[in-house]
């Protein structure tokens, strides 16, 4: 399964301060770790705590990792989660050099298998990877497994919808790991956080991300949603 496609043709650095980032973070963190993918800023919204214990999904070389542990700080934990080896190898790497203790990453495929406990998580962050998964409801229901139970846990992500889905043979599988043909409607993205169990669910943020493709005469939208385990 692919994760964390969504990207940009400006700088890396330049992409993200596009989409809400701010520069001054960036400048605090491994310089390598930032590839520029993305479709907003979650962690502008998270309220991330310090001594909280948070999943990154989709972590790539850390970014988000980075800029999160420096949030919940030494008595937190960060872990990131990736598919692909290479992004694991670097920023795993990163983490080393440049001490960041409370920062790990393992490999997972977020759709099957979230290497993380029960129960465990206060927050889930992920940028712009969950409309990959083919099963989004199974997806966000391994979240829900992972996060503290009782409203305590929480998931803030930013996410692509569209105003029309695209089924079957009308799938593009490069429009797929742009994050666009894989996109759900708003109306159905939020549904499927709430059959996977979560609560208050939330759009905290919204803007246009393309006016339209060529194909399917679409909008793509880019958000983020909040909400918190029953």
């Amino acid at each position: 399964m692919p994760e964390d496609c969504c990207g940009s043709d400006a700088s890396p650095k330049q992409a993200l301060l596009s989409i809400g980032y701010d520069k001054n973070e960036l400048n605090s963190i491994p310089q390598s770790s930032i590839l520029g993918a993305g479709c907003e800023a979650p962690l502008n919204f998270a309220d991330l705590k310090e001594g909280e214990t948070v999943v990154d999904l989709g972590s790539g070389a850390g970014v988000d990792a980075f800029l999160a542990s420096k949030q919940i700080k030494n008595s937190g934990k960060v872990i990131g989660i990736d598919f692909t080896d290479d992004m694991l190898s670097k920023a795993t790497s990163l983490a080393e050099e440049h001490g960041f203790n409370n920062v790990e990453f393992r490999k997972g495929d977020i759709e099957n298998l979230i290497p993380v406990e029960d129960d465990s998580v206060d927050a889930v962050i992920s940028n712009c990877v969950i409309n990959l998964t083919t099963d989004k409801v199974k997806t966000f229901e391994e979240v829900y497994r992972i996060l503290k139970k009782g409203g305590i846990g929480r998931i803030v992500i930013s996410d692509l919808v569209t105003s029309k889905e695209v089924h079957g043979e009308s799938i593009n599988a490069d429009s797929w790991c742009s994050c666009i043909d894989g996109a759900l409607t708003k109306e159905n993205y939020v549904n499927t956080m709430k059959e996977a169990g979560f609560k208050d669910v939330k759009v905290l943020n919204e803007q246009l991300y393309m006016d339209s493709d060529n194909t399917n005469e679409r909008k793509i939208t880019s958000l983020v949603i909040r909400a918190v385990t029953g």
